[in-house]
Protein backbone atom coordinates (compact mmCIF):
# COMPACT_ATOMS: atom_id res chain seq x y z
CA UNK A 1 0.00 0.00 0.00
CA UNK A 2 1.38 3.57 -0.82
CA UNK A 3 0.28 6.34 1.74
CA UNK A 4 2.13 9.00 -0.06
CA UNK A 5 0.31 11.39 -2.76
CA UNK A 6 0.59 10.67 -6.16
CA UNK A 7 2.21 12.71 -9.18
CA UNK A 8 -1.71 13.96 -9.40
CA UNK A 9 -1.44 15.34 -5.86
CA UNK A 10 -3.68 12.49 -4.31
CA UNK A 11 -4.27 10.45 -1.32
CA UNK A 12 -6.69 7.75 -2.38
CA UNK A 13 -9.51 9.38 -3.48
CA UNK A 14 -8.51 13.02 -1.12
CA UNK A 15 -6.25 15.54 -2.07
CA UNK A 16 -6.18 17.39 -5.39
CA UNK A 17 -6.00 21.28 -6.07
CA UNK A 18 -9.74 22.66 -6.12
CA UNK A 19 -9.00 26.13 -6.43
CA UNK A 20 -10.19 29.96 -7.84
CA UNK A 21 -8.85 30.25 -11.65
CA UNK A 22 -6.93 33.78 -10.07
CA UNK A 23 -4.88 31.20 -7.60
CA UNK A 24 -3.64 28.51 -9.80
CA UNK A 25 -0.55 30.42 -11.33
CA UNK A 26 0.32 30.10 -7.74
CA UNK A 27 -0.26 27.04 -7.11
CA UNK A 28 1.49 25.69 -10.02
CA UNK A 29 4.33 27.51 -9.00
CA UNK A 30 4.64 25.79 -5.93
CA UNK A 31 3.80 22.38 -7.43
CA UNK A 32 6.35 22.92 -10.36
CA UNK A 33 9.39 23.90 -8.01
CA UNK A 34 9.08 22.47 -4.52
CA UNK A 35 10.29 19.01 -4.60
CA UNK A 36 12.98 20.77 -6.78
CA UNK A 37 14.11 23.33 -4.61
CA UNK A 38 13.74 21.26 -1.38
CA UNK A 39 16.30 18.13 -2.49
CA UNK A 40 19.02 21.12 -3.23
CA UNK A 41 21.82 20.76 -1.02
CA UNK A 42 22.28 24.87 -0.25
CA UNK A 43 18.42 24.24 1.08
CA UNK A 44 19.25 21.15 2.86
CA UNK A 45 22.48 22.84 4.53
CA UNK A 46 20.26 26.19 5.48
CA UNK A 47 17.21 24.29 6.80
CA UNK A 48 19.00 21.95 9.06
CA UNK A 49 21.38 24.33 10.70
CA UNK A 50 18.17 26.49 11.40
CA UNK A 51 16.62 23.67 13.26
CA UNK A 52 19.75 22.66 14.64
CA UNK A 53 20.98 26.03 15.96
CA UNK A 54 17.54 28.52 15.96
CA UNK A 55 14.93 25.50 16.60
CA UNK A 56 16.96 23.66 18.95
CA UNK A 57 16.71 20.06 17.34
CA UNK A 58 16.72 17.50 17.92
CA UNK A 59 14.00 17.45 20.64
CA UNK A 60 14.24 15.15 23.49
CA UNK A 61 12.84 11.33 23.57
CA UNK A 62 11.55 11.71 27.16
CA UNK A 63 11.14 8.22 29.27
CA UNK A 64 7.74 9.32 31.39
CA UNK A 65 8.82 6.71 34.35
CA UNK A 66 5.07 7.39 35.99
CA UNK A 67 3.07 7.25 33.53
CA UNK A 68 4.41 4.19 32.35
CA UNK A 69 3.83 2.28 35.41
CA UNK A 70 0.32 3.70 35.16
CA UNK A 71 -0.62 2.70 31.98
CA UNK A 72 1.57 -0.54 32.04
CA UNK A 73 3.99 0.29 29.38
CA UNK A 74 7.23 2.11 28.44
CA UNK A 75 5.81 5.49 27.82
CA UNK A 76 7.81 7.81 25.91
CA UNK A 77 7.28 11.68 25.06
CA UNK A 78 8.33 13.53 22.13
CA UNK A 79 9.23 16.82 23.46
CA UNK A 80 8.22 18.92 20.50
CA UNK A 81 6.82 21.41 23.38
CA UNK A 82 10.75 22.23 23.99
CA UNK A 83 10.95 23.59 20.47
CA UNK A 84 11.82 27.38 19.58
CA UNK A 85 8.15 29.15 20.15
CA UNK A 86 6.67 25.92 22.58
CA UNK A 87 5.45 23.57 19.58
CA UNK A 88 6.27 21.75 15.95
CA UNK A 89 4.72 24.37 14.30
CA UNK A 90 8.11 26.13 13.40
CA UNK A 91 9.28 23.37 11.71
CA UNK A 92 7.37 24.29 9.02
CA UNK A 93 7.41 27.68 8.91
CA UNK A 94 11.09 27.37 8.53
CA UNK A 95 10.70 25.55 5.16
CA UNK A 96 8.38 27.11 3.70
CA UNK A 97 10.24 30.63 4.68
CA UNK A 98 13.06 29.23 3.02
CA UNK A 99 11.10 28.10 0.01
CA UNK A 100 9.58 31.67 -0.04
CA UNK A 101 12.30 33.23 -0.69
CA UNK A 102 14.25 31.26 -3.19
CA UNK A 103 10.82 32.07 -5.37
CA UNK A 104 11.19 35.32 -4.94
CA UNK A 105 8.27 36.20 -2.80
CA UNK A 106 8.60 39.31 -0.30
CA UNK A 107 5.66 38.96 2.21
CA UNK A 108 4.25 36.58 4.65
CA UNK A 109 0.30 35.45 4.69
CA UNK A 110 -0.63 32.95 7.44
CA UNK A 111 -3.86 31.75 9.43
CA UNK A 112 -3.72 30.29 13.07
CA UNK A 113 -6.08 28.60 15.23
CA UNK A 114 -3.99 27.82 18.64
CA UNK A 115 -2.04 30.76 17.35
CA UNK A 116 1.25 28.49 17.49
CA UNK A 117 1.78 28.32 13.58
CA UNK A 118 1.24 32.13 13.62
CA UNK A 119 3.81 32.67 16.09
CA UNK A 120 6.14 30.49 14.84
CA UNK A 121 5.29 32.46 10.96
CA UNK A 122 5.69 35.27 12.64
CA UNK A 123 9.17 34.22 14.59
CA UNK A 124 10.54 33.44 10.70
CA UNK A 125 9.44 36.51 8.91
CA UNK A 126 11.11 38.61 11.79
CA UNK A 127 14.29 36.10 11.40
CA UNK A 128 13.92 36.85 7.83
CA UNK A 129 12.57 40.34 7.44
CA UNK A 130 9.96 39.61 5.75
CA UNK A 131 6.51 42.05 6.17
CA UNK A 132 4.20 39.31 8.07
CA UNK A 133 0.05 38.97 8.17
CA UNK A 134 -1.89 36.17 10.23
CA UNK A 135 -5.58 35.62 9.81
CA UNK A 136 -7.04 34.53 13.11
CA UNK A 137 -10.71 34.32 14.11
CA UNK A 138 -12.09 36.30 16.80
CA UNK A 139 -13.01 33.88 19.04
CA UNK A 140 -9.56 32.24 19.42
CA UNK A 141 -7.96 35.75 19.42
CA UNK A 142 -9.95 35.78 23.20
CA UNK A 143 -8.54 32.38 24.01
CA UNK A 144 -5.25 32.59 22.77
CA UNK A 145 -4.50 36.02 23.95
CA UNK A 146 -0.75 35.59 24.92
CA UNK A 147 0.22 34.72 21.55
CA UNK A 148 -1.65 37.24 19.89
CA UNK A 149 0.54 39.52 21.62
CA UNK A 150 3.75 37.44 20.87
CA UNK A 151 2.98 37.97 17.05
CA UNK A 152 2.75 41.32 17.71
CA UNK A 153 5.72 41.84 19.66
CA UNK A 154 7.37 40.09 16.73
CA UNK A 155 6.32 42.32 14.20
CA UNK A 156 3.08 40.67 12.29
CA UNK A 157 -0.34 42.23 11.54
CA UNK A 158 -2.99 40.31 13.76
CA UNK A 159 -6.34 40.35 11.44
CA UNK A 160 -9.32 39.16 13.15
CA UNK A 161 -11.72 36.78 11.15
CA UNK A 162 -15.11 37.71 11.99
CA UNK A 163 -17.29 35.51 9.52
CA UNK A 164 -18.62 31.70 10.59
CA UNK A 165 -17.77 30.72 14.13
CA UNK A 166 -14.91 32.84 14.36
CA UNK A 167 -12.92 30.15 14.16
CA UNK A 168 -9.60 28.42 12.41
CA UNK A 169 -11.73 27.97 9.40
CA UNK A 170 -12.90 31.34 8.68
CA UNK A 171 -9.16 32.60 9.92
CA UNK A 172 -8.36 30.07 6.43
CA UNK A 173 -11.03 31.38 4.47
CA UNK A 174 -10.00 35.20 4.87
CA UNK A 175 -5.86 34.01 4.48
CA UNK A 176 -7.42 32.26 1.02
CA UNK A 177 -9.20 35.82 0.35
CA UNK A 178 -6.18 37.65 0.98
CA UNK A 179 -3.98 35.54 -1.36
CA UNK A 180 -6.72 35.74 -4.40
CA UNK A 181 -5.93 39.44 -4.40
CA UNK A 182 -1.49 38.96 -3.78
CA UNK A 183 -0.84 36.57 -5.75
CA UNK A 184 2.58 37.73 -7.34
CA UNK A 185 4.20 38.86 -4.18
CA UNK A 186 2.57 36.87 -0.97
CA UNK A 187 3.57 33.46 0.01
CA UNK A 188 1.01 31.78 2.04
CA UNK A 189 2.36 29.65 5.07
CA UNK A 190 -0.26 27.09 5.52
CA UNK A 191 0.62 25.53 9.07
CA UNK A 192 -1.68 21.89 8.49
CA UNK A 193 -1.41 18.93 6.04
CA UNK A 194 -4.73 20.78 4.19
CA UNK A 195 -5.21 23.05 1.69
CA UNK A 196 -4.42 22.37 -2.30
CA UNK A 197 -1.81 20.45 -3.81
CA UNK A 198 1.59 20.67 -2.68
CA UNK A 199 0.54 22.02 0.66
CA UNK A 200 -0.66 18.80 2.44
CA UNK A 201 3.10 16.60 0.88
CA UNK A 202 5.46 19.73 1.67
CA UNK A 203 3.98 20.21 5.33
CA UNK A 204 4.05 16.93 6.34
CA UNK A 205 7.36 16.79 4.23
CA UNK A 206 8.93 19.36 6.42
CA UNK A 207 7.52 18.32 9.63
CA UNK A 208 8.92 14.29 9.03
CA UNK A 209 12.26 15.55 11.12
CA UNK A 210 10.25 14.55 14.09
CA UNK A 211 9.48 10.47 13.00
CA UNK A 212 12.83 10.60 11.50
CA UNK A 213 14.55 11.55 15.17
CA UNK A 214 12.28 9.46 16.77
CA UNK A 215 13.59 6.31 15.20
CA UNK A 216 17.36 7.24 15.70
CA UNK A 217 16.53 8.27 19.57
CA UNK A 218 14.56 5.14 20.10
CA UNK A 219 17.54 3.19 18.15
CA UNK A 220 19.92 4.54 20.83
CA UNK A 221 17.67 4.33 24.12
CA UNK A 222 16.10 0.54 23.36
CA UNK A 223 18.21 -0.82 20.47
CA UNK A 224 15.29 -0.91 18.20
CA UNK A 225 13.88 2.06 15.80
CA UNK A 226 10.10 0.54 16.25
CA UNK A 227 8.01 1.52 18.85
CA UNK A 228 4.67 -0.32 18.87
CA UNK A 229 2.47 2.73 19.21
CA UNK A 230 2.77 5.77 17.98
CA UNK A 231 -0.28 8.48 19.16
CA UNK A 232 -0.52 11.75 18.56
CA UNK A 233 -3.49 14.47 17.98
CA UNK A 234 -4.95 15.53 14.88
CA UNK A 235 -6.95 18.70 13.93
CA UNK A 236 -5.40 20.13 10.93
CA UNK A 237 -2.72 17.24 11.33
CA UNK A 238 0.36 18.21 10.84
CA UNK A 239 2.12 16.84 14.47
CA UNK A 240 0.28 13.46 13.29
CA UNK A 241 1.88 13.63 9.64
CA UNK A 242 5.26 14.19 10.73
CA UNK A 243 4.70 11.39 14.01
CA UNK A 244 3.52 8.96 11.45
CA UNK A 245 5.58 9.61 8.64
CA UNK A 246 8.48 7.81 8.87
CA UNK A 247 6.30 4.43 10.22
CA UNK A 248 3.74 4.53 7.40
CA UNK A 249 5.28 1.48 5.72
CA UNK A 250 6.26 -0.67 9.00
CA UNK A 251 2.87 -2.05 9.35
CA UNK A 252 3.97 -3.37 12.57
CA UNK A 253 4.01 0.19 14.18
CA UNK A 254 0.41 0.75 15.47
CA UNK A 255 -0.38 4.82 14.19
CA UNK A 256 -3.21 6.74 16.52
CA UNK A 257 -4.41 9.75 15.73
CA UNK A 258 -6.73 11.47 18.41
CA UNK A 259 -9.64 13.70 17.70
CA UNK A 260 -11.57 16.17 19.75
CA UNK A 261 -14.55 14.69 20.69
CA UNK A 262 -15.70 18.24 22.31
CA UNK A 263 -19.23 17.74 24.58
CA UNK A 264 -19.39 14.50 22.95
CA UNK A 265 -19.37 12.55 19.25
CA UNK A 266 -23.31 12.90 18.88
CA UNK A 267 -23.47 16.56 20.81
CA UNK A 268 -23.91 18.26 17.89
CA UNK A 269 -20.61 20.23 19.56
CA UNK A 270 -17.41 18.08 18.37
CA UNK A 271 -14.88 17.72 16.08
CA UNK A 272 -14.61 14.33 15.83
CA UNK A 273 -14.51 14.11 11.38
CA UNK A 274 -13.77 10.96 11.24
CA UNK A 275 -16.74 9.55 12.76
CA UNK A 276 -19.09 12.94 11.60
CA UNK A 277 -17.40 13.71 7.82
CA UNK A 278 -18.04 12.79 4.99
CA UNK A 279 -16.34 13.22 1.37
CA UNK A 280 -16.29 16.98 0.48
CA UNK A 281 -14.48 19.94 -0.35
CA UNK A 282 -12.76 22.80 1.41
CA UNK A 283 -10.08 24.92 1.28
CA UNK A 284 -8.67 23.68 -1.65
CA UNK A 285 -8.69 19.54 -1.21
CA UNK A 286 -10.75 16.69 -1.19
CA UNK A 287 -11.36 15.61 2.09
CA UNK A 288 -13.67 14.23 5.20
CA UNK A 289 -15.28 17.14 5.69
CA UNK A 290 -19.02 17.84 8.53
CA UNK A 291 -21.29 18.65 6.62
CA UNK A 292 -24.87 19.02 6.29
CA UNK A 293 -27.41 17.11 3.75
CA UNK A 294 -27.15 19.97 1.29
CA UNK A 295 -23.11 20.90 1.48
CA UNK A 296 -22.78 22.97 4.48
CA UNK A 297 -20.08 22.96 6.79
CA UNK A 298 -21.24 21.93 10.22
CA UNK A 299 -19.20 24.46 13.16
CA UNK A 300 -16.81 22.25 14.90
CA UNK A 301 -16.06 22.57 18.79
CA UNK A 302 -13.41 21.77 20.89
CA UNK A 303 -12.49 23.70 24.15
CA UNK A 304 -8.68 23.38 22.24
CA UNK A 305 -8.33 26.25 19.54
CA UNK A 306 -5.98 23.75 17.55
CA UNK A 307 -8.53 20.94 17.05
CA UNK A 308 -11.57 22.62 16.28
CA UNK A 309 -11.18 22.38 12.23
CA UNK A 310 -14.70 20.75 10.61
CA UNK A 311 -12.44 18.56 8.47
CA UNK A 312 -9.36 16.31 7.64
CA UNK A 313 -7.28 16.81 5.43
CA UNK A 314 -6.71 14.29 2.59
CA UNK A 315 -3.54 12.37 3.70
CA UNK A 316 -5.07 11.58 7.05
CA UNK A 317 -8.51 11.05 5.09
CA UNK A 318 -6.56 7.94 3.10
CA UNK A 319 -4.85 6.46 5.73
CA UNK A 320 -8.22 6.29 7.94
CA UNK A 321 -10.26 5.07 4.86
CA UNK A 322 -7.52 2.20 4.13
CA UNK A 323 -7.10 1.51 7.98
CA UNK A 324 -3.27 2.25 7.97
CA UNK A 325 -3.82 4.84 11.21
CA UNK A 326 -6.76 3.90 13.99
CA UNK A 327 -8.66 7.18 14.93
CA UNK A 328 -10.30 7.90 18.24
CA UNK A 329 -10.91 10.76 19.85
CA UNK A 330 -11.57 12.41 23.63
CA UNK A 331 -13.88 14.86 24.87
CA UNK A 332 -13.20 18.36 26.27
CA UNK A 333 -13.38 16.72 29.87
CA UNK A 334 -10.84 14.06 28.97
CA UNK A 335 -8.33 15.84 27.96
CA UNK A 336 -8.14 18.45 30.30
CA UNK A 337 -7.85 16.12 32.57
CA UNK A 338 -5.25 14.44 30.73
CA UNK A 339 -2.81 17.70 30.80
CA UNK A 340 -3.35 17.90 34.26
CA UNK A 341 -2.55 14.18 35.02
CA UNK A 342 0.86 14.95 33.11
CA UNK A 343 1.55 18.00 34.83
CA UNK A 344 0.77 16.18 38.11
CA UNK A 345 2.95 12.94 36.97
CA UNK A 346 5.52 14.43 35.05
CA UNK A 347 5.95 18.34 35.58
CA UNK A 348 5.10 18.68 32.40
CA UNK A 349 2.01 21.12 31.20
CA UNK A 350 1.06 19.88 27.77
CA UNK A 351 -1.12 22.42 25.24
CA UNK A 352 -4.78 20.66 25.45
CA UNK A 353 -4.49 19.85 22.04
CA UNK A 354 -1.59 17.65 23.21
CA UNK A 355 -3.25 16.52 26.07
CA UNK A 356 -6.34 14.81 23.82
CA UNK A 357 -3.31 12.43 22.63
CA UNK A 358 -2.58 11.46 26.55
CA UNK A 359 -6.45 10.95 27.07
CA UNK A 360 -6.43 8.08 24.33
CA UNK A 361 -4.21 6.13 26.80
CA UNK A 362 -7.04 5.10 28.75
CA UNK A 363 -8.75 3.71 25.75
CA UNK A 364 -6.17 0.83 25.03
CA UNK A 365 -4.83 -1.99 26.86
CA UNK A 366 -0.77 -2.53 26.63
CA UNK A 367 1.29 -5.11 27.26
CA UNK A 368 4.03 -3.83 29.51
CA UNK A 369 6.66 -4.10 27.43
CA UNK A 370 4.84 -2.28 24.60
CA UNK A 371 6.83 0.88 23.79
CA UNK A 372 4.51 3.48 22.76
CA UNK A 373 5.46 7.16 22.36
CA UNK A 374 3.26 10.53 22.12
CA UNK A 375 3.91 13.44 20.05
CA UNK A 376 4.04 16.49 22.56
CA UNK A 377 3.16 18.57 19.75
CA UNK A 378 3.03 22.03 22.44
CA UNK A 379 3.67 23.26 25.53
CA UNK A 380 0.47 24.47 27.93
CA UNK A 381 1.90 27.93 28.66
CA UNK A 382 -0.74 29.51 26.08
CA UNK A 383 -3.92 27.73 27.57
CA UNK A 384 -3.62 28.79 31.12
CA UNK A 385 -6.37 30.46 30.78
CA UNK A 386 -8.23 28.19 29.56
CA UNK A 387 -6.89 25.77 32.14
CA UNK A 388 -7.92 28.28 34.77
CA UNK A 389 -11.72 28.49 33.23
CA UNK A 390 -11.99 25.27 33.52
CA UNK A 391 -11.05 25.10 36.97
CA UNK A 392 -10.83 21.48 37.98
CA UNK A 393 -7.39 20.59 38.86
Amino acid sequence: MNYTVDERGYYGQFGGAYIPEMLYPNVEELRNNYLRIIQQDDFKKEFDDLLKNYVGRPTPLYHAKRMSEKYGAKIYLKREDLCHTGAHKVNNTIGQILLAKRLGKQKIIAETGAGQHGVATATVCALMGMECIVYMGKVDMERQRPNVERMRILGAKVVPALSGSMTLKDATNEAMRHWINNPTDTHYIIGSVVGPHPYPDMVARFQSVISDEMKKQLQEEIGNPFPDYVFACVGGGSNAAGAFYHFLQDEHVTLVGVEAAGKGINSGESAATTVLGKVGVLHGSRMLLMQTEDGQVVEPHSISAGLDYPGIGPMHAHLCEVGRVKFVSATDDEAMNAGVELSRFEGIIPAIESAHAIAALSQFEFDKDDVVVINLSGRGDKDLETYIRWGKY
